[in-house]
């Protein structure tokens, strides 16, 4: 069974028990929640474990793609070199919130193995935790042979997110390769290769704190994880991932473009599978819209396709070819994940830019690290500030250095190369932080379970009455305290039970206004709470207090007109540049708009104007906007947008601009397109690898900024003397009386040039039948020896002059006579430490720098000694 039908099987089946499947397009972490990132669409599940968060589903399915390159299951180094390790994997998974528990998911774990795949049962062993005996019991039930059944400790069998939150023992299935691979008959406890665990069932049964007391979640719950590709291997009946059909396309693409046959040589067959594992993360991260860069997501994939890259020089790949095989991945992934195919062209492009950027400073690098290698020798160390020159000068990530020198049996100083990175911006460490509403606390939670959600009016309203539900203040440094009231002058925080204050989310920022006779500064948002930021007035705030409350109802319409030209200015970009551009945050305050959005390359003027006038268009039909509340995947299905890096609810808010613009957004926006006025762009900029920026103005803004433009031009047209209209013409007109200028003034001085140095030919000296011209002198020494060369005929000439306090030193010898009588390279290599400095050159020209004007006249009498010494000689 080919791979991506077990995986659809897997789907199904788990659906057919009464699963919700959970679509995401994004990779996200196996195993450790800070290794790598949870995009739009993908609800990670801990805050529903600890019962922190409620879902509409109670059982929940997912074949997720996941990526392993960094933290405590970092899989880079053995990628290629053994069967199962890989960069880029899919994991299939089910998960119960407080549904089912072990003997549930044990009994669906067997019946799907046995049952749907058709997997020899005397082929399967089973390990639990050592004190969990219910699991060993239920196995035992279900007609699990024991002498397959081991009892494994903590660090095999206890699972756990981290070193805090929930956990659980688990218990894994293992598939017997047979004594084919192995004769241990040992089963997994061990470790032999032979035994390979295809499936992880985890109970989470406890929450760990920071001390390490684990209490009882309220509701256990199951978390359960099977690698596809190692499931496929068995299906396939193969050992290795690398030999199923999901890498062997991959494997044999790279091996023709090498010219090599795969299975002939161990060393270019690691490289190969290298090349196999690294195409497809690159393909599916460039598709989720991360590009190369030299900060954290961005950096993540510079450093897997630079790997890439290196492999494929040691088999000889001296071209541009990673987009080949990456175009092979899009074909093979590209029906199960249509981004793939949507973003072919796209992701080509990216890849083959970032291979012929690294391959312009590949072999300036190569020699600067050969040479260290050499100077430390077998053994040796690779000191840590080269290191550190190699990845931010010659964009060697660290791991590909270590891999360089491991291969001549050299080591890496990493603490020396942490400790150079260190004092500049991390590179490749900043933990990403997405844009939405703060984190959960532990107050605002306990809040929000107390008194309940915020009712939000402000979609229909911005003034309404609610009643003060709790009362903060913030103490010495971070902490925060429940009061029951603020008093007259104070500042604190406070929550409603309802209230048409925004609460800054999704890019756009939180209203002020007034809550009675406080002054509301701001409105962020927590745990479903919409927080008021307050300084209160001549009456103090008591919990429980019904108060008006009043939107700033100006700020909050030119923010509306931000948010709406936001999307707007989002399709438009699509329908200009590529459905590659995906929004990578943004802005939207009552006096202005910004918007960042994945591209490759700063945008043309034209490509700038038609993403204006698309929008302007959008605004002059003046249409009516449509909000509904949908489901998430009914919305998704409709072909509303996720944002990238929000979290979304089971039921999601469509703001829909019908016939141009559908996304998912819990913001405010105008009622029409007409009422956003005039969208005008002001600048776009790049703010970092493949993420431009636009920062854009509406409504009264962009009027202002229309006027600023208009004085500007008429400023200038003051200052060229001419009407607005002409002033093009004006300019060009300047530029063309500049050229004509610049042509008589270098025509003059060539005149003087020649004048100067007929004077100069008075100066010269015969020795030894050859004219000889020592001095100091004004301008272009090149430009004056090449002029007294052809008048002076057989001659050499040492000349020199200052520019600024720089001393320039040069030396000229004619053809007849250079390197046979007279070197003026060694002319020059002698007298320029006599200046502070150094040099040299060839026979008949050669040319240094100095900093010592004082020293010239003894420089120029050494260099006539030397001269006459030669000629004479």
């Amino acid at each position: 069974m080919k791979a991506l039908e077990i995986r659809q099987k897997f789907l199904e089946w788990m659906e057919s028990k009464g699963h919700t499947q959970v679509h995401s397009s994004s990779l996200i972490p196996h195993n450790d929640p800070t290794l790598f990132f949870v995009n739009a669409g993908m609800v990670p599940f801990k805050d529903t474990f600890t019962g922190q968060e409620q879902r509409s589903y109670t059982r929940a399915t997912s074949a997720q793609k996941c990526l392993r390159v960094s933290g405590k299951h970092n899989d880079l180094e053995n990628v290629g070199r053994t069967p199962r390790h890989h960069t880029f994997f899919e994991m299939l998974g089910n998960f119960s919130f407080g549904d089912y528990f072990k003997r549930e998911a044990i009994e669906m774990a067997w019946s799907f193995l046995t049952e749907e795949m058709k997997i020899d049962p005397n082929r399967l062993w089973v390990t639990i935790y050592e004190e969990d005996d219910e699991a060993g019991e239920i196995w035992k039930s279900i007609g699990f042979p024991e002498e397959r059944l081991q009892r494994m400790g903590a660090k095999d069998n206890f699972w756990s997110m981290g070193d805090t939150g929930p956990c659980g023992p688990c218990t894994e299935i293992h598939y017997d390769h047979g004594p084919s691979v192995s004769p241990e008959e040992g089963g997994p406890a061990t470790e032999d290769d032979r035994y390979v665990e295809i499936w992880n069932l985890v109970f989470m049964q406890f929450d760990r704190d920071a001390d390490g007391h684990m209490e009882p979640l309220p509701r256990p719950s199951i978390d359960t994880g099977m690698g596809l590709e190692r499931l496929a291997a068995v299906q396939q009946g193969v050992y290795s991932n690398y030999d199923t059909d999901l890498f062997q396309s991959l494997i044999q693409r790279a091996a023709k473009l090498a010219g090599v046959t795969y299975g002939d040589d161990e060393e270019a067959d690691t490289a190969l599978r290298v090349l196999s594992d690294h195409a497809r993360a690159t393909a599916f991260l460039i598709g989720d819209g991360v590009m190369p860069s030299n900060e954290g997501r961005g950096y993540v994939l510079r450093r897997v396709m630079r790997r890439a890259i290196r492999f494929g020089v040691k088999v000889g790949l001296d071209q541009p070819f990673m987009h080949e095989i990456v175009d092979q991945v899009v074909d093979d992934f590209g029906a199960a994940y249509p981004e793939l195919e949507e973003r072919r062209h796209f992701i080509a492009e990216v890849v083959q830019a970032e291979e012929q950027r690294f391959r312009r400073t590949l072999d300036r690098g190569m020699r600067l690290l050969d040479a260290e290698l050499d100077k430390a020798g077998k053994g040796g160390t690779v000191p840590g500030d080269v290191a550190f020159t190699l990845s931010d000068t010659y964009g060697f990530p660290v791991d590909l250095t270590r891999l360089i020198a491991e291969e001549k049996g050299v080591s890496v100083d990493e603490a020396g190369f942490e400790a150079a990175l260190a004092e500049q911006q991390a590179m490749g460490r900043a933990a990403w932080k997405g844009s939405g509403a703060k984190a959960v606390g532990e107050l605002w939670h306990n809040l929000a379970t107390e008194h309940g959600v915020t009712t939000f009016t402000g979609y229909e309203h911005t003034e309404g009455t609610g009643r003060i539900v709790a009362l903060v203040q913030k103490l010495d440094g971070d902490d925060l305290e429940q009061v029951h009231s603020l008093p007259p002058g104070s500042k604190g925080t406070v929550v409603l039970d309802a209230t048409p204050f925004y609460g800054e989310s999704g890019g756009q920022a939180g209203d002020t206004g007034t809550l009675g006779d406080a002054t509301v500064t701001d409105t962020r948002k927590a745990a479903g709470l919409h927080l008021h930021e307050v300084t209160v007035g001549t009456i103090a705030l008591t919990e429980g207090d019904e108060v008006t409350a009043v939107v700033d109802s100006r700020q909050r319409d030119a923010s509306k007109r931000n948010h709406t030209a936001t999307h707007l200015l989002h399709a438009a970009l699509r329908n200009i540049l590529g459905s590659h551009v995906t929004q990578k945050g943004s802005l939207v305050a009552p006096n202005r708009l910004r918007f960042d959005f994945s591209h490759h390359k700063p945008m043309t003027l034209e490509e700038i104007q038609q993403v204006e006038s698309q929008v302007n268009e959008q605004i002059l039909r003046n249409v009516a906007l449509a909000t509904k509340v949908q489901s998430f995947d009914d919305a998704k299905a409709a072909g509303a947008m996720a944002l990238f890096g929000e979290k979304y609810d089971d039921d999601v808010r469509v703001v829909d601009v019908p016939g141009f613009s559908m996304e998912l957004c819990g913001g405010t926006h105008v009622a029409r397109t007409g009422d956003i006025g005039l969208f005008r762009i002001q600048t776009e900029t790049g703010i970092a690898a493949g993420v431009r920026r636009i920062e854009a103005q509406t409504g009264h803004g962009a009027l202002a900024f229309v006027r600023e433009q208009e004085a500007l031009l008429h400023d200038a047209a003051r200052a060229l003397k001419t009407e607005p209209a002409n002033v093009t013409a004006a300019i060009d007109k300047l530029k063309d009386d500049k050229r004509t200028a610049d042509k008589a003034l270098q025509k003059l001085q060539t005149q003087l040039a020649s004048a100067k140095g007929d004077e100069l030919l008075d100066k010269a000296e015969e020795i030894g039948g050859v004219k000889v011209l020592i001095t100091r002198i004004d301008g272009d020494l090149r430009k004056q020896a090449d002029l007294l060369r052809d008048k002076l005929g057989s001659s050499v000439l040492v000349l020199a002059g200052q520019k600024g306090p720089k001393v320039i030193l040069l030396a000229a010898a004619t053809k007849d006579i250079a390197g046979k009588r007279v070197h003026a390279g060694n002319v020059i290599k002698e007298i320029a430490p006599m200046v502070g400095g150094r040099g040299g050159g060839r026979p008949d020209m050669a040319q240094a720098g100095g900093s010592d004007a004082g020293a010239i006249d003894g420089a120029l009498a050494h260099a006539k000694a030397m001269v006459t010494q030669m000629l004479q000689g």
